[in-house]
């Protein structure tokens, strides 16, 4: 999974990992500075989907982003979702102790078990081009139903939701949520432009061959 960027492509790659860096310093101070405290929580939601939306337009509104991101591929881009699995004692543990909804964080944890599990799957298994739909959909599907129920548990007023901007657990939901969410819709683009897919084959069957 040796990843050849052109001078160009290595360029957008330490800007992208450059924002990706202060996204995630930029959560845990506004956490620390309680900037999130004034903030109605029915409009945490919201923040949320922002998290995946902006990042997708970039995408598609910037060619060189596209083009380093085609480079990445749909392989690791499906890879990059086993750390999902660092999400689940943490959704666990707030469940537990009462900090979160415990149907919620039951979810949570075992959608994010799920999803990281069928991502590590992948690896070792044909690549095909339907395995990839179906962890994506599966993936993302996962993301809606969390961020749903939690919008639902914070509609409802209850009081637990307010775990959601302390840290650590804010870090999944104002930062992990929205790279993940985002690497589904660029994923669902590659697919249905038939790109990010390598040097590959692909049979009348699907299956993914590198060369």
């Amino acid at each position: 999974m040796a990843l050849n960027l052109s001078a160009e492509q290595s360029g957008v790659q330490r800007v992208v990992l450059t924002v990706i860096a202060l996204w995630g310093l930029g959560v845990i101070a506004a956490v620390e500075f309680g900037l999130y405290q004034p903030i109605p929580r029915a409009l945490i939601g919201p923040i949320i989907v922002a998290g995946a939306v902006l990042p997708f337009l970039a995408y598609r509104l910037l060619p060189r982003l596209r083009d380093y991101l085609e480079a990445v591929g749909i392989r690791r881009l499906t890879v990059f979702h086993t750390w999902r699995v660092l999400a689940v004692p943490v959704f666990l543990w707030y469940g537990a102790t009462g900090r979160l909804p415990d149907v919620m964080a039951q979810d949570a944890a075992w959608g994010d078990l799920i999803a990281a599990s069928f991502a590590l799957t992948l690896v070792f298994l044909p690549q095909r081009r339907a395995s990839y739909w179906l962890f994506h959909v599966v993936g993302f599907a996962d993301l809606v139903i969390a961020v749903g129920t939690g919008l639902a548990f914070t509609l409802m007023g209850d009081p637990r939701m307010g775990a959601i901007i302390t840290l650590p657990l804010a870090l999944i939901p104002l930062y992990g949520v929205g790279i993940t969410a985002a690497t589904h819709l660029i994923a669902f683009d590659l697919l249905m432009r038939d790109r990010g897919l390598g040097e590959a084959l692909t049979s009348s069957h699907g299956l993914v061959r590198h060369t």
